[in-house]
């Protein structure tokens, strides 16, 4: 979803905040094998839900409506495919993934008259492509054919067996279609794009590794944006210039994952902190120092850049209970001079938060899981979708509310009721709802690989159904399991103060009420920061 681009944050500095992260695992660099890629789509405003098409055949001259992904807006139509493949959330029933970031760029080269936006590009392309490089062919074909309206975006394209990302970008009124260049991730690395353009240089003549629109440099020239030999043009450069926020603000967050996977991370800090250009820059992909498992990738999405120079949970910023997160807008001003907040992983505006797992020794109907959460990914718990279901719970789907309309049959809503309650005594209370969690996380890892048998000893058409109707009980499990931690919560924690528990139950006099609470007060930090701002004020001996 949304970065403002480039130039607009280096003129007002009032974005609303940079939006989405992806890290991506290559096969031989997770735990496992299989492929991972990641998505926190964060976007104020937007309710949280799963996108779902069954897979269909179509009449010749059918037509596919196309809708604007952020507003919703009818774009117009285009023919539709004979054959689609079902989708689920951002994954196909081939275990074909694609998700994005958005970097914004040069916004010149937007194009308001084109059809397609980027949330059609990845919804048509998923019913229409069965792998990675497939993908990038179909992706490409529709943007040029139907002309790209939406700003620069990075794309991962991710298979059981390899993954690629795209960074594009429009051509601008008047020139239809995009700019672009994909990579291949070595199978042994891992890398992440968060709202900034990450390929620079690449090499021209590696077919198997890299592909690119073949007037992506000659195009920048025309414009004027580069000036050098072919072989030292950056995509990056030319069309998203690097700036302070492009580091500090995007890349900071896939230098946190680095940080998580890799030792010697320092020497790109002064780089991540967004210091003048001259610093070593981050590289397009690491190796990890060791394999990446599923709840490690997990955790990194839940990530506030804890126990690094960033660390958000020690600043006034954090208020008395130590929130490592920060109201919008990103940017602000004080007495004529601008200042930023942290930009995290994990942030409060997610909407929805996947894990995709895609695995090449199993078939394909088996082989695609998409872990799911609606809503901030350190507040939720990952339960898995299989890439052939065909139904997704009613708790995650469009049709049980909005935007506008709160019912605690909706994930998004329970989910997000929950976290805002747990936000402003962050610390306090916290690691109630981060024991239900990695709970939940760990149980429903550890029925994967039974679910996996039970399906594998089936025909597909009962498979499909088993694993259907699983993805639909493991939703609603989680469900009552965050009802409960409401009702824990809102009991327990109610007017700023706490139940003492004994074995698990809450203490009571004979009579059968409530005891004398607890009642904690702020922590000692905020008591001595009271002290320092206000003196003698409040001094109770005078």
């Amino acid at each position: 979803m949304k970065r403002t681009s480039t130039l607009i944050l280096s003129l007002l500095m009032a974005a609303t905040g940079m939006a989405c992260t992806n890290l991506i695992v290559g096969k031989r660099a997770s735990a496992d094998g299989s492929v991972m890629a990641t998505y926190n789509a964060d976007d104020y405003g937007s309710y949280g839900f799963i996108h779902f098409y069954p897979a269909g055949t179509h009449a010749a001259g059918t037509m596919r409506a196309l809708y604007d992904y952020e507003t919703n807006n009818y774009l117009g139509e285009i023919p539709e495919a004979p054959y689609t493949y079902g989708v689920v959330g951002q994954m196909n029933d081939q275990q074909l993934t694609i998700l994005e970031t958005t970097f914004g760029g040069r916004e010149e080269l937007v194009d308001s008259t084109g059809l397609m936006d980027y949330g059609s590009l990845m919804y048509v392309t998923l019913q229409r492509a069965k792998n990675a490089r497939e993908a990038i062919d179909v992706w490409v074909a529709l943007a040029n054919t139907y002309g790209y309206k939406s700003e620069g975006e990075s794309i991962t394209f991710a298979d059981p067996n390899e993954v690629w990302v795209m960074d594009m970008i429009g051509r601008g009124p008047g020139e239809k279609g995009i700019l672009w260049v994909a990579r291949r991730l070595p199978d042994d690395c891992i890398t992440g794009h968060a709202n900034q353009a990450r390929i620079t240089t690449f090499p021209l003549k590696d077919k198997e590794n890299c592909l690119y629109a073949k007037d992506v440099i000659s195009f920048a020239r025309k414009k004027g944006y580069f000036t050098g030999k072919d072989k030292e043009f950056s995509f990056r450069d030319a069309y998203s210039p690097n700036d302070f926020s492009a580091r500090r603000i995007c890349d900071a967050r896939v230098w946190s994952f680095f940080n998580r996977c890799c030792a010697g991370m320092e020497r790109y800090l002064p780089y991540a902190q967004g210091f003048e250009e001259g610093t070593e820059e981050m590289p397009w992909c690491i190796k990890p120092d060791k394999p990446v498992t599923l709840n490690a990738l997990k955790q990194a999405m839940r990530d506030h850049f804890e126990g690094t120079p960033f660390d958000m949970t020690s600043d006034i910023g954090a208020g008395p209970y130590e929130m490592p997160y920060r109201p919008t807008p990103l940017f602000f001003e004080v007495d004529s001079v601008k200042y930023y907040h942290e930009r995290p992983i994990s942030t409060q505006q997610t909407a929805v938060t996947y894990v995709a797992q895609m695995r090449s020794w199993l078939p394909n109907h088996v082989g695609g899981v998409l872990w799911v959460g609606l809503d901030d990914a350190n507040m939720v718990a990952y339960t898995p979708l299989y890439c052939c279901a065909t139904e997704i719970p009613e708790c995650y789907s469009e049709s049980v509310a909005n935007a506008f309309t709160f019912t605690p049959r909706s994930a998004y809503w329970l989910c997000n009721a929950v976290a805002n309650f747990v936000y402003p005594r962050y610390c306090q209370l916290f690691p109630e709802l981060k024991a239900v969690r990695d709970q939940l996380d760990n149980d429903f890892e550890g029925l994967l690989d039974k679910t996996d048998k039970e399906a594998l000893s089936m025909s597909t058409e009962e498979a499909v159904r088993h694993l259907s109707a699983y993805g639909c009980r493991a939703a609603g499990a989680m469900m009552d399991r965050w009802r409960g931690l409401f009702e824990r919560l809102i009991v327990k924690y109610n007017d700023m103060a706490e139940k003492p528990e004994e074995n698990g139950q809450y203490k009571r006099t004979a009579g059968g009420e409530h005891v004398p609470l607890i009642r904690p007060g702020y922590p000692e930090r905020y008591r001595r920061a009271i002290v320092k701002e206000t003196g003698d004020r409040y001094k109770a001996s005078r």
